[in-house]
């Protein structure tokens, strides 16, 4: 008794196992971005950018150096006093405090407006990457849920197909039907076996492309099963202005274009520092006994000196070398403004275009309804008609086979609906 409880329980668990798990749109969307290297990557460039952005109060501060040389002078010279050559190796020590504060620099202050751009250009490219992303997955998970989903439906025929042959079978052993008609029944249920097979493949081939896509190679295709994404309300089309992020970021391109401009004319400029200067010295001569100097601490107090100043730096001539740099940057800037009206009329062709598929999709999904009612009915005279002998098992397939187009004709209608819900509000910027 012990052991078939053990084998009950351990065959439970073994079939709890086995179910596939349920993953909607928006799962696959949170475990693509999760797992995305090129999203980290970027992630990280744009800490980076952000830590490269200086503070204002940063470009305020002093520049200070503190350093000390000591140099050996070795020969001879003449002394003036006694017209006669004298020993000059001397041991020279020096020692020096420098700040320097730039009170006037408008290179400094283009640079920080330049290097401020770029956290957000880092930003935006990051959004240009997850809505291209999303809109990646969004079409891998919609090619794979059709493919599922036609895979039920050939599943759901297969078994009337199965049930169907297997009835002629019967009656043909009965007499009550030719041979003819099982022949034709076999060929038919195999030829849908075959391409529920093909089908089957086909939605394992999709599933695994977007396992691949959102980085869940651990999971197998047939451990998982899409599920519809829920209905959406009627299209709501934002006529005004919004906010999408290959425009966003086509257009911090041409602001950061426009500032490094100014950055280059900005070294035709004047600039005025202050700067401070503290310095000492000890000096002995070598090899003369003679010579009497002061102690290392008498010399470094006593020959202390300071300064204090301005300088204004004019720029007068640099060789027409900055010039040409401003040209250059000049003609960067109208490229990224030629760039960012390209993005805008990529982005509206974009918009207009899917918002006529979605018109034309939400004009046939009456149709498709109605065609669907209308095979069905046909589907369940035929099956009357050849059961009563009146029609052959040719005419009977054929039929089935368009109420089958019919049901998924009608539900990848339905599904571009939504698909094309989901494309439109990517192109306005929203997140999924």
């Amino acid at each position: 008794m012990n052991k078939l409880v053990l084998f009950l329980v351990f065959l439970g668990t073994t079939l709890g196992w086995s179910q596939t798990e349920v993953w909607t749109l928006q799962s696959c969307l949170e475990q693509g971005l999760k797992n995305s290297l090129e999203a980290k990557i970027k992630s990280l460039q744009l800490k980076k950018a952000q830590k490269l952005h200086q503070p204002l109060v940063l470009t305020w501060l002093p520049e200070v150096s503190l350093g000390g040389t000591q140099s050996y002078n070795f020969g001879s010279t003449i002394d003036p006093a006694t017209n006669g050559r004298v020993s000059s190796n001397i041991q020279n020590d020096n020692f020096y405090l420098n700040a320097q504060m730039n009170l006037i620099n408008f290179e400094v202050w283009a640079n920080r407006s330049r290097s401020g751009i770029d956290p957000k250009i880092a930003q935006a490219d990051l959004a240009v990457f997850e809505n291209e992303y999303q809109w990646q997955i969004l079409e891998s998970y919609g090619q794979a849920l059709l493919a599922q989903s036609l895979q039920n439906i050939q599943q759901e025929q297969l078994k009337n197909a199965a049930f169907n042959l297997d009835r002629v079978t019967q009656e043909v052993a009965l007499g009550s039907k030719p041979t003819s008609d099982l022949y034709d029944m076999q060929l038919s249920h195999g030829q849908e076996k075959i391409r529920c097979t093909e089908t089957q493949q086909l939605a394992a081939l999709r599933k695994r492309e977007l396992l691949q896509l959102i980085n869940a190679t651990e999971v197998q295709p047939d451990q998982i099963t899409l599920e519809q994404p829920q209905n959406i309300s009627a299209l709501e089309v934002q006529t005004k202005s919004f906010s999408n992020p290959k425009i966003a970021f086509a257009e911090l391109n041409w602001q950061a274009s426009q500032a490094e401009k100014r950055r280059l004319r900005a070294r035709n400029l004047p600039v005025l520092s202050t700067y401070y200067s503290a310095s000492t010295f000890y000096y002995k001569p070598l090899n003369q006994p003679s010579v009497v100097v002061d102690d290392f601490q008498t010399q470094f107090k006593n020959n202390k000196n300071q300064q204090v100043g301005l300088q204004l730096y004019v720029p007068v001539f640099n060789g027409f070398r900055n010039n040409r740099n401003v040209s250059a940057a000049r003609i960067e800037e109208q490229k990224s403004k030629c760039a960012l009206d390209l993005a805008k009329r990529q982005v509206e062709n974009q918009l207009q275009t899917e918002t006529q598929k979605m018109g034309h999709y939400q004009l046939l999904s009456e149709q498709y309804e109605q065609v669907v009612q209308w095979a069905e009915s046909s589907f369940k005279t035929s099956q009357a008609k050849f059961s009563a002998g009146k029609i052959d098992a040719v005419v009977f397939s054929s039929v089935k086979n368009q109420w089958l187009n019919a049901q998924f004709d009608q539900l990848k209608n339905q599904l571009m609906i939504q698909l094309t819900d989901f494309k439109i509000k990517l192109i306005q910027g929203q997140m999924l």
